[in-house]
């Protein structure tokens, strides 16, 4: 008898271990910290993105309302489950962004202080010089930058055979760094563009900048369709396609969850998708609206936002752009954790405010980030076997068979 009862207290106290974390209280530990997450409590397209074993470009948009409006706290936390299998979880790209020609431009995009119909004490200039280029990105290499970004403030590249000459050397010069180079000049042709391509352009921004629906009362002198077929030149070129938006422009929800539709649906994903919280200028018409002090976007819309296109895209470098410099360090660091990977770093952001080197390094050291790679990207990083297994069907099967009964 008292052997039995022995027996049965060391049976007891040997199924107890297999369920203690060695820093935690006694739990049934089916589901360990190596093990994928149980699933959340929602619908199929959340189920869906969390399961992705690659990138898919037929999203609908009911879909992607369906995880837009998933509970904030699980939608960030899946999205962040999902960009650890696509991304080194601690890798955020340092991008710097110069502006090379300023002001009179002939577009009237009501947030921009570039554009010629607006009075807001910025002076128009030539374009830099190849050389003052070439330093420029000398001083973001040696400050921790991988990718360094040139814009122009034209509607298109017409007529602009000697601008387009000098874009070309700053692209080789920059090129033979060792560092991508990213421009935005405005609509370019396929000629154009094959001609970037040949100078060895990693990247060609040109944003969407909102949904389809909300696109006309932001901007007159440029169709959405105009934007998507600059997009259509530069993925023929070859080139890598940068395209996202601008939230705060006066914008729904439905909004967001229609530029990512529009970006998520592309013959391809872009490689990079910008989130920008606008940057209110006076003498701009979106600049005069807001009322002083008066922040264009809630926080929440923004992780959302970047959490969304981590579940639609989870092969995309996703940027914190402009607005940055509003963010508290707590609120980066959510971003990061959604699935956020790369931010404007520098002196400057074309016309605005950009976060310093200097600040950003001592935020990546408290948190344990390191610079992205030049020229890494995202892929799924998980064999077959363990995607197989983070199925939910495979875990729903797994949490069947491996429960403990006492």
């Amino acid at each position: 008898m008292a052997l039995t009862l022995l027996s049965r207290r060391a049976v007891a106290r040997s199924l107890q271990a297999t369920c203690i974390r060695s820093f935690s209280t006694p739990v049934n530990d089916t589901f360990s910290a190596s093990a994928p997450p149980p699933p959340p409590e929602a619908g199929n397209a959340l189920r869906d993105a969390v399961s992705a074993q690659g990138v898919r470009s037929d999203w609908t948009r009911d879909e992607i309302r369906e995880l837009y409006n998933t509970p904030l706290m699980e939608l960030a936390f899946q999205a962040g489950t999902l960009h650890r299998r696509f991304h080194r979880t601690s890798a955020i790209q340092m991008c710097t962004l110069m502006n090379i020609k300023t002001g009179g431009c002939s577009e009237d995009c009501s947030y921009c202080a570039q554009s010629s119909r607006y009075d807001t004490g910025l002076k128009a200039t030539k374009m830099s010089s190849v050389d003052s280029v070439l330093a420029a990105a000398k001083i973001a290499k040696a400050n921790g930058s991988t990718r360094f970004c040139m814009g122009a403030a034209w509607r298109d590249m017409r007529g602009r055979k000697t601008s387009l000459k000098n874009v070309k050397s700053m692209i080789e010069g920059i090129r033979e760094m060792d560092m991508e180079v990213c421009v935005t000049l405005g609509m370019i042709d396929q000629t154009q563009a094959d001609d970037l391509a040949s100078a060895g352009l990693t990247a060609y921004n040109h944003n969407l900048d909102t949904s389809r629906e909300h696109y006309p009362s932001v901007i007159s002198t440029r169709t959405y369709d105009e934007r998507l077929q600059t997009l259509s030149h530069v993925r023929q070129a070859g080139i890598n396609v940068c395209s996202g938006g601008i939230l705060g422009l006066g914008e729904k929800p439905e909004d967001h969850v229609g530029l990512i539709h529009t970006v998520s649906t592309l013959p391809s994903h872009p490689e990079s998708f910008p989130v920008n919280a606008l940057v209110p200028i006076k003498g701009t018409p979106l600049g005069d609206k807001l009322p002083e002090g008066k922040r264009p976007i809630p926080f929440d819309a923004i992780l959302r936002t970047i959490a969304t296109a981590r579940l639609t895209m989870p092969a995309t470098i996703i940027r914190i752009a402009a607005g940055r410099t509003t963010m508290s360090e707590a609120e980066q660091i959510l971003c990061f954790s959604a699935g956020a990977n790369a931010v404007f770093t520098g002196e400057k952001m074309l016309t605005t405010e950009a976060v310093g080197w200097d600040e950003d390094k001592i935020m990546f050291e408290k948190y344990g980030l390191v610079p992205m790679k030049s020229f890494e990207r995202g892929e799924l990083r998980e064999n077959k076997r363990q995607l197989e297994a983070s199925s939910w069907a495979a875990m729903k099967e797994g949490a069947a068979s491996q429960e403990v009964t006492l």
